[in-house]
């Protein structure tokens, strides 16, 4: 019995120790983060000068929108009572898609007219962030940068990685969400 004992005892003491922190094995920098982002840092600069440069050749009347694009009017609809839409609104619309020196990836006719559900379906950031500003009727031409296109990895089809697009967008209509 008292050996019992005096092994109850034992454990008792030596479960009651404190955790030790376990060290990592190896131990890595922030220098593969700190180069791709400096990485990235320079292909947006470099995407950028050739936005600007097309838009000062072109002569339009360019917007930089909040979201990191540029765009103009084709097509402007000056009506106050149309509405851009919201989240749940279907957008009926047809684009293009061209790379910066105006060759056609994906024409109109390929892409077909498209339907929408703001914000409920999938779609590439700057289309949806662009189709936010647009109204019925009005035809706009979007400058995406990169990562506001299909990024790194491009659409594993005829978009390559890191490609700046062109995108020429009618909304031919929009449908209110009836749950506003």
């Amino acid at each position: 019995m008292n050996k019992l004992l005096t092994i109850a005892i034992v454990l008792l003491v030596f479960s009651c120790k404190t955790p030790e922190a376990r060290r990592p094995i190896s131990v890595t920098s922030g220098s593969f983060i700190d180069a791709s982002v400096e990485r990235n840092k320079k292909l947006n600069a470099k995407e950028k000068a050739s936005i600007e440069k097309l838009m000062s050749l072109e002569q339009k009347d360019y917007i930089a929108s909040e979201s990191g694009f540029w765009y103009y009017y084709n097509n402007k609809v000056e009506v106050d009572s149309l509405k851009t839409p919201g989240f749940g609104d279907v957008i009926n619309y047809n684009y293009n898609i061209k790379a910066l020196n105006g060759s056609v990836i994906y024409s109109t006719d390929e892409l077909k007219t498209q339907t929408y559900a703001m914000d409920k379906e999938e779609l590439f950031t700057g289309l949806r962030e662009g189709l936010k500003l647009m109204k019925s009727g009005e035809t706009v031409t979007f400058l995406f940068p990169s990562q506001k296109a299909y990024g790194y990895y491009g659409d594993e089809n005829k978009i390559g990685r890191n490609t700046p697009l062109i995108c020429e967008v009618t909304v031919n209509s929009i449908t209110l969400n009836q749950s506003h």
